[in-house]
């Protein structure tokens, strides 16, 4: 399809640049966000293809901003007529107010990812052959497995983005990934594992038969492992987290409480603490756009900002948030390239994209050997937080006690109950290990979610309260 989105309109671009500058006269801020998108889905469970969608959707979002004041309206009809009943509603937000209307975005010629539509290749017999090839291999590998599902999803958005200075700003965004779960049960009891890798661009190297096969084995491994388990100890002990995926509990316990918005209307755990120490001595968090092709990176955000690498917590001090237009402009702050939105029919918020923690220099051999008696946390599921406390509990999908310094035996039903502020304080070693998850990350906020990614090195967390079943 032509990538030009103007054109899908069913009038002439001066006459959409014409309605838009009319709208936004006197506003701060504001855009017109035009966006085509296609997805398809595939899962298979129990043997046979259970489900599969695909969706094609397009339409725009026009957006006056006056102050704190937000004026929204969305369509997805690409008419003119469409266009102008948007621009009545928004117009509503600028009436008696005169304002300066921001510079546009600084540009980029960096691409972090290709054009392609990942949707037609492989096809969809190949994809469907694919998934039911993992649930042969995984039942074949081990008698215990009693269930596989796996699915296969994909993405392509295509973004305008025009602004009343005449400014235009594009991105085509890929997006591929792959799931595989497994239960596995012995008797009465049963146990899951889970692996998932994705990212931006074509599934290439995600379905090549050794890269598969590995993730399949994971995810046996994890369940099996699982399936030995005993019940948790409860009680504060010190905690070790490995690399990778665990990222994602500073993700929630520590980068929420670091988008702009909490921090402007004073929300956050970390609102008026800039410049102060919120966290031990060498721990540097940072929220990172740029990377190539990962799953939460963005060339540009969805309001025009190329993303950036953006220091949050540098050597404990707090000295950055995330921001997007409005609420770095009210903060007397920068953009950061955090301003983004699930679709055209979404206002734009601060959200991370690739948010995780610098190595330190211990061997993860080191961290594990310095704690006495404590848990070895190596995956996380569910969580739960509250920004403004900072409150979070976490459960763990894969644990292990540690003793004497030495891994033990795994342990189910584990969770980390904390404060995020105070957790960060109680990080005495980093290790030297960091790495970023597989790309299997969503993050959702205020009814909508965008993909992200997260990462860190091992830590050693001490004295944190573990819940577990065990009295």
């Amino acid at each position: 399809m032509d990538t030009d989105l103007i054109k899908l309109f069913d009038s002439d671009e001066a006459v959409v640049r014409e309605v838009l500058a009319k709208t936004l006269s006197g506003a701060d801020d504001g855009e017109l966000f035009i966006e085509h998108s296609q997805s398809e889905t595939l899962s298979f469970d129990n043997g046979r293809l259970k489900g599969g969608s695909f969706n094609t959707d397009q339409g725009f979002g026009l957006r006056a901003v006056a102050g704190e004041a937000v004026g929204y309206a969305h369509a997805g009809d690409l008419s003119l007529s469409a266009l102008k009943r948007a621009a009545d509603a928004v117009g509503a937000v600028t009436r008696g107010y005169s304002g300066s209307y921001a510079a546009a975005p600084q540009r980029t010629n960096r691409r972090l990812y290709g054009d392609e539509n990942p949707i037609g290749e492989p096809s969809f017999e190949a994809k469907v052959s694919l998934l039911a090839e993992i649930d042969a291999y995984l039942r074949a590998k081990d008698p215990k497995v009693r269930q596989v599902t796996a699915s296969i999803a994909a993405s392509w958005q295509v973004v305008d983005i025009l602004r009343a200075d005449g400014e235009r700003m594009h991105d085509i965004r890929p997006m591929t990934r792959l799931n595989i779960s497994v239960v596995v049960g012995e008797g009465d009891r049963q146990e899951s594992g889970t692996y998932g890798v994705g990212g931006r661009r074509g599934f290439g190297d995600f379905v090549a038969t050794d890269n598969w096969q590995r993730g399949a084995d994971e995810a046996l491994r994890q369940a099996l492992v699982n399936l030995t388990a005993i019940d948790a100890p409860a009680g504060t002990m010190d905690v070790v987290l490995s690399s990778g995926w665990p990222g994602v509990m500073l993700h929630e316990a520590v980068g929420h409480g670091l988008e702009g918005d909490f921090n402007r209307k004073k929300t956050s755990a970390f609102a008026g603490l800039m410049g102060q120490t919120v966290a031990a001595k060498g721990v540097t968090v940072v929220d990172d756009g740029t990377i190539e092709a990962r799953r939460g990176s963005l060339t540009i955000d969805d309001e025009g900002t190329p993303s950036g690498y953006n220091v949050l917590i540098d050597d404990g001090k707090l000295v950055g948030y995330m921001q997007d237009r409005q609420n770095a402009r009210l903060m007397g702050m920068k953009p950061t390239g955090n301003g983004r939105r699930e679709s055209y029919a979404h206002v734009p918020m601060p959200r991370m994209t690739n948010t995780y923690m610098l190595a330190g220099d211990k061997t993860p051999e080191e961290i594990i050997a310095s704690v006495k008696k404590g848990i070895y946390a190596v995956s996380f599921g569910g969580g739960q937080v509250d920004i403004t406390s900072g409150k979070f509990v976490f459960g763990c999908t894969e644990a292990y006690l540690i003793e004497n310094g030495k891994i033990g035996a795994p342990v189910k039903g584990a969770m980390l109950i904390g404060n995020g502020p105070d957790a960060m304080q109680r990080i005495t070693m980093i290790g030297n290990d960091m790495k970023l998850d597989t790309g299997m990350g969503n993050c959702g906020k205020g009814g909508q979610w965008v993909p992200v990614g997260v990462g860190q090195p091992h830590l050693r967390m001490n004295e944190m309260t573990v819940g577990g079943t065990q009295a």
